[in-house]
């Protein structure tokens, strides 16, 4: 299943060809076009790696591909509900196919009402990039970076929200 992951996220980032940092309205279609997505390379991106104030990140690297990651999304939604006036801040991160932002992520997002904040992450460089998010990193997702001043761990897994839930109170003791 990892390999098959990883194939799908090379096959996504061959086929991109602009490595600029992209923030802006996508609208192809007509009922998208209030939905404002901000898409990153990774230089734009890396600033949400590296914060070093006193708050605690959650960090999700996801699809509307994966099955994985869908099944965890309530998790890190409710997540964000139960702990964003406690310093906790929640960020998903899509690593959807640019071609399936208007027509599979924004209507996903609208759908959901997801109130975590979602970015996507457009570069086609991941031999570099992916390694600076961490260096364990198989390419497979979900992958979610948990980290504040302190300390920082990376998980290549799925999370039942008990078991994110415990992992975040690690860095909140």
């Amino acid at each position: 299943m990892k390999y098959i992951m990883t194939l799908l996220i090379l096959v996504f980032f061959s086929c991109q060809n602009d490595s600029k940092v992209k923030a802006s309205l996508i609208n192809e279609t007509s009922h998208e076009k209030d939905f404002e997505l901000e898409v990153y390379d990774f230089d734009g991106f890396e600033k949400f790696l590296t914060k070093k104030d006193n708050k605690t990140y959650v960090v999700n690297f996801w699809a509307t591909w994966c099955a994985p990651c869908l099944k965890e999304m309530p998790h890190f939604e409710k997540l964000n509900a139960n702990y964003k006036d406690k310093n906790v801040e929640v960020l998903l991160v899509s690593l959807d196919f640019p071609f399936n932002y208007d027509k599979k992520l924004k209507p996903f997002l609208k759908e959901h009402k997801l109130q975590s904040k979602v970015v996507a992450l457009d570069d086609p460089d991941m031999n570099t990039w992916m390694p600076k998010v961490s260096e364990e990193w198989t390419g497979a997702i979900p992958i979610t970076i948990i980290y504040n001043k302190d300390k920082r761990q990376f998980y290549e897994r799925s999370f039942t929200y008990n078991q994110l839930e415990e992992e975040l109170k690690q860095f909140l003791n």
